[in-house]
């Protein structure tokens, strides 16, 4: 790094404390004699871990520059702020540079840039100049209980630490009637009144199985689609699996018309074209994917005028970190001794989880000494076939979901159906590796060799894998401690705001000026080296059932398995309708 000759004690002490082998040279050979070179200015300290994450991210992403946040501070923190998009920097702080780059960030391709959204520089200075914020309103089916729902959550706290007024909205509290409902006139009404400058949609077949009034949001407002999963783009359901209806039009012969979210086939046809309809619609809405495979499912599925951009989505990284693993199994009552493979979803054994290929890869491993901890609904925990199972169940408190994560040693998913997966960037920031196959959206949120392993989904892989895992203690510390830092550099809530912005700026909502994106101080406490850290949320999943409804659902699934005959349905929404009139 460049480093100033008149630099602070406290500046060198910042470097100093990264850790980092010295090594002596001249200014004029750093940008040939090194791998990257770093400008730091006068005062600027560098914030703990900050050179670790910026070369981690150089080496994985093959950028010719990368920046971080700056951290604004007085006699408290200030706010935080990020390199500008395309104005020339007067203060090139807190980017480092590849060989040959230069040290002009603005002078380079849009391609060669990136952003991490982690704290990189500490400056003493004035807060940071903000833009004029947006009001914004998300929007959900059912609300923010469950995975996708706690993924629209974590988006649009990140876009309230960015300065913007968020209103959330929910478009029915009814899921017995989605199959019936299109139009939502209290909801939208509230919409309506908010005056919104920008509506983040995503989530909402919990509510309703077409898209219309996404087309009505669209129509009035700059919207956009959150790809949660890829209900938008078929008949009915939210992963077609080996499907190809979809491709060619969903119609009376979907091969799961009764399971979740289930739609009567003679529907279906219709319901696809009206899909359609709505997103080639000359002002329908923006589609947001979450990771590489979901953009491209998107490109190939949506109609041919449908736009699609990248978005990250948001994790509190100060609550998922890495802990005492010694200290969390004492408090959880887990063997201290054990290596500890960590399984969780909000349903464990659900379809769309690879259940089977999950519990022969375990039993495979099985024996004293290797434990599994099944995080999420299993009704019946015999189901895997394995003494040494601790299943807490659903876990509702991301404190307590973190401290479950940090007592593993390696977390393992067989899903093939994943538009990202949250649950191996979850446990990777809590620095525990995945293994999982190299499919669907798991592409991108485990990184192969970095934050885990990815093997091809055929027979065996999974647990030859698994086993390779559990007895490599030292490749699971190594895999574990790499996924912390790149996966707190893409997945921070700073970084899903980031995405965010950029996708405003390109619609023309947020005008390019002298202001660069900031955020408000706490997003600081979204850090672990914060001295305040923000607390995680409560109520992300829903109780637990009683024993009574436990036993129920596995009769019923014994009898129907995860279908939803049409009658019974029915039935269901006329129960609904009549307890809402007497309410």
């Amino acid at each position: 790094m460049l480093i100033p000759e008149d630099a602070s004690p406290e500046t060198l002490a910042s470097i100093e404390r990264q850790d980092y082998p010295e090594h002596r040279t001249e200014s004029s050979t750093a940008s040939t004699a090194h791998d990257a070179t770093l400008v730091l200015r006068e005062g600027d300290m560098l914030a703990p871990g900050a050179l670790t994450a910026l070369a981690l991210e150089l080496a994985l992403s093959g950028a010719s520059a990368v920046a971080g946040l700056r951290v604004l501070y007085g006699d408290t923190v200030l706010g935080l702020d990020v390199p500008g998009l395309d104005a020339p920097l007067d203060e090139p702080d807190g980017i480092v540079f590849a060989p040959g780059a230069g040290t002009d960030w603005s002078s380079l391709p849009p391609e060669a840039k990136r952003r991490i959204g982690r704290p990189v520089i500490l400056r003493r200075g004035p807060a940071p100049r903000i833009g004029a914020p947006l009001s914004i309103v998300s929007v959900t089916g059912m609300g923010t209980v469950g995975g996708a729902g706690v993924a629209h959550r974590r988006l649009s706290e990140a876009l309230s630490l960015a300065h913007h007024r968020v209103t959330h909205e929910i478009l029915s509290t009814r899921t017995a009637a989605a199959e019936w409902t299109d139009r939502f006139p209290e909801a939208e009404a509230r919409i309506a009144a908010a005056r919104p400058d920008f509506v983040l949609v995503g989530n909402v077949h919990g509510a309703t199985r077409s898209l219309d009034v996404v087309g009505r949001l669209a129509g009035a407002y700059p919207t956009a689609l959150v790809l949660h999963d890829l209900f938008a783009l078929t008949g009915r359901c939210c992963h077609p699996r080996d499907c190809t209806r979809a491709e060619t039009g969903c119609d009376a012969s979907c091969p799961t018309p009764d399971e979740y979210p289930p739609l009567a086939p003679r529907r279906i046809a219709g319901m696809h074209a009206r899909k359609r309809a709505v997103l080639a619609a000359p002002e329908g809405p923006l589609l947001l994917a979450n990771s590489n495979w979901t953009r491209a499912r998107s490109e190939a599925l949506a109609p041919a005028p449908a736009v699609t951009r990248p978005v990250s989505l948001a994790f509190p990284t100060g609550i998922f970190r890495p802990g005492d693993k010694a200290a969390l199994r004492r408090r959880l009552g887990l063997p201290e001794g054990d290596v500890l493979i960590l399984v969780s979803s909000v349903i464990v054994d659900g379809p769309d989880k690879g259940f089977t290929d999950l519990r022969d890869a375990l039993r495979a491993v099985a024996r004293p000494g290797v434990g599994v901890v099944a995080i999420g609904r299993l009704d019946d925990p015999s189901k895997f076939g394995i003494d040494n199972l601790f299943a807490p169940g659903l876990v509702a408190s991301e404190d307590a979901l973190a401290a479950w994560y940090g007592a593993c040693d390696l977390h393992v998913t067989a899903s093939r159906h994943e538009t990202l997966g949250q649950t191996p960037i979850e446990a990777g920031l809590c620095g525990v590796p995945t293994l999982a196959y190299r499919t669907s959206g798991l592409t991108t949120s485990v990184l192969d060799g970095v934050s885990g392993r990815l093997v091809e989904p055929q027979p065996g892989a999974l647990a030859e894998a698994l086993a390779d895992l559990v007895a490599d203690g030292a490749g699971r510390q190594a895999l574990g401690a790499f996924a912390r830092i790149a996966l707190e550099n893409r997945y921070s809530p700073a970084a899903a705001a980031l995405s965010l912005d950029a996708v405003m700026r390109e619609r023309g909502l947020i005008a390019d000026g002298p202001a660069r994106t900031a955020f408000a101080p706490m997003m600081l406490g979204h850090f672990p080296f914060a001295a305040e850290r923000l607390r995680g949320a409560e109520g992300t999943v829903q109780a637990p059932s009683s024993p009574l409804v436990r036993r129920l659902r596995r009769t019923k699934q014994a009898v129907l398995g995860r279908r939803m005959p049409l009658i019974v349905r029915r039935c269901l929404y006329l129960a609904s309708t009549l307890r809402g009139r007497t309410v």
